[in-house]
């Protein structure tokens, strides 16, 4: 009997945090990952030596644009043959408070965030979705956060784009069933990674503590170990849902 094909992941963001980890899980569990950065080259090295197995590569490329992203889908399955599971990480957050920025800074702050949370994942999903339903099916996680339900008070544009992802998530959820794709989200609070150090112990870490009932934050082996059940365990069924990984500190209904 044939050994069966390990699976392809691509993770966008992978070079640390929440990518990282993610990446590292999905390479525990056999599959081949495209690590993808955008310009930390020798954080997504480190990455890459991180995992476990053979056979993964590393892929540069800045999601904001369309074209990136086209060369970056291509790329992955031109090395790899294949791809079975997208997980849309990249993202980015900017402060811009309405009440303080100027309306040039507004606009570039606004058409930044939405073109790297939002539209890029959307085109990665667009050129994904082509290669898994030749395949015959696949998967797509996304990372969104508790920030698409309860705002952002100096960072609408993030909040925003987060929403966004996940309405359109659900949207292909309904589009791709029939194709054997199915698309997942999860929507984390605060997560201890170095993106989050200035704050979880700053000033204001005993008001973000407190919205913990836990004590504590999420680490990223933990969103990664969600991460990982959607790319190879979460049934058919459940494809459109959201998991709130929060720590009970935002609860919607």
């Amino acid at each position: 009997m044939a050994a069966a094909v390990p699976p392809v992941a691509l993770v966008t963001g992978a070079s640390r945090g929440i990518g990282r980890a993610i990446a590292q899980k999905l390479a525990a569990r056999g599959a081949r990952v495209a690590v993808h950065y955008h310009a930390n080259a020798a954080a997504a090295q480190e990455t890459l030596r991180s995992l476990a197995g053979t056979g993964h590569a590393l892929f540069r490329a800045d999601v904001a644009e369309p074209a990136a992203c086209a060369g970056l889908v291509e790329a992955v399955v031109k090395n790899f043959g294949r791809l079975d599971v997208l997980v849309n990480n990249a993202g980015i957050y900017e402060e811009h408070d309405i009440k303080a920025v100027s309306y040039a800074e507004w606009q570039t702050v606004w058409r930044r965030t939405l073109d790297t949370n939002l539209t890029g994942p959307a085109n990665l999903a667009y050129l994904a979705v082509q290669q898994m339903r030749q395949q015959g099916g696949g998967r797509l996680v996304n990372i969104t956060s508790r920030a698409a339900f309860r705002g952002e008070l100096t960072a609408s544009a993030y909040a925003a784009s987060k929403a966004g992802l996940n309405i359109f998530g659900q949207s292909l959820a309904k589009a791709l069933a029939a194709d054997n794709i199915y698309v997942y989200a999860i929507a984390p609070g605060w997560v201890e990674t170095d993106m989050a150090t200035a704050t979880l112990t700053g000033p204001n870490r005993a008001e973000v503590m407190a919205q913990h009932p836990l004590g504590r934050v999420a680490t990223p082996e933990e969103i990664a170990d969600a991460a990982a059940w959607m790319a190879f365990d979460a049934p058919a069924p459940m494809t459109g849902a959201i998991v709130d990984i929060n720590g009970a500190s935002y609860l919607r209904t």
